[in-house]
């Protein structure tokens, strides 16, 4: 796929770009630019940006002189924190304790992406959640279910990566289940933490999330699609995808108590 900034409206635009599996198939993946109340401007994630982007993205932040930080909200997106800072290197760089830890020689604020103190930071802008009941971080290096939500006030837009998935592919990935359909990360069932009550506790954050996000109007999914949303479609999306996972929660629970 080629990349593309999509202008969503209301000061985000949505960096599709690509990312592809054993260099074969391009599962996409995405990094956001929004422009805050201040007038100073925020990327969600990190992706190298072709220069026909660059132009765009200097064009909208003045030179990118408007860029005052970079939030990494993903803690195993981290193949291009590196250039992200490079190409902004005035802008703050934020990321989860994962990202610190695999990359120490960048110069990371004390700030970590899923302490409450950055949602605070941010909060005229954006509500953020981690999901409870799962790992962070987990032990197991092909488990990327969580990661920090975003919720941009003034767009409606839902920036996130892995935890909620939403893909539009042609074949070979137009066999997968979840194509075309909004659900969770299938890791779901590695990703729960392993103690009575994780699973409970993970169903109640989603459907908090899904009441409390209500009003969110498009959702920008890692790795692939935009997803838009009609009014107060969220919260059914969200209670479908927990129908489907009904199985992997009753077993958590069945295992743990």
């Amino acid at each position: 796929m080629s990349d593309r900034l999509v202008d969503l409206g209301e000061g985000f635009w949505s960096l599709r770009g690509s990312l592809r599996l054993g260099g074969i198939v391009d599962i996409g993946t995405q990094c956001a630019l929004v422009r805050l109340a201040s007038g100073n401007f925020v990327f969600l994630d990190s992706y190298p940006l072709t220069d026909a982007i660059r132009a765009q993205v200097d064009a909208l932040t003045d030179g990118g002189t408007k860029v005052e930080a970079i939030l990494n909200l993903h803690p195993f997106h981290t193949l291009h924190c590196e250039w992200m800072h490079s190409a902004f290197p005035q802008a703050k760089l934020y990321g989860t304790a994962r990202h610190v830890d695999h990359l120490p020689e960048l110069p990371w604020e004390t700030l970590r992406c899923e302490h409450d103190a950055l949602a605070e930071l941010y909060a005229e802008d954006f509500a953020f959640s981690v999901p409870r009941g799962v790992t962070l971080v987990s032990d197991d290096e092909s488990v990327h279910f969580s990661s920090v939500l975003a919720l941009h006030r003034a767009s409606g837009t839902v920036h996130v990566d892995d935890t909620f998935v939403y893909l539009r592919k042609g074949f070979p990935l137009s066999l997968l289940p979840f194509t075309g359909r909004f659900g969770f990360h299938p890791t779901l069932a590695k990703a729960l933490e392993p103690r009575a009550g994780a699973a409970d506790e993970f169903r109640e954050w989603a459907i908090e999330l899904g009441i409390d996000w209500a009003d969110a109007v498009c959702i920008a999914a890692a790795h692939n699609a935009l997803l838009p949303l009609d009014g107060e479609e969220l919260p059914e999306l969200i209670g479908a995808a927990l129908g489907r996972v009904k199985p992997v929660l009753d077993a958590h629970r069945a295992e743990y108590g």
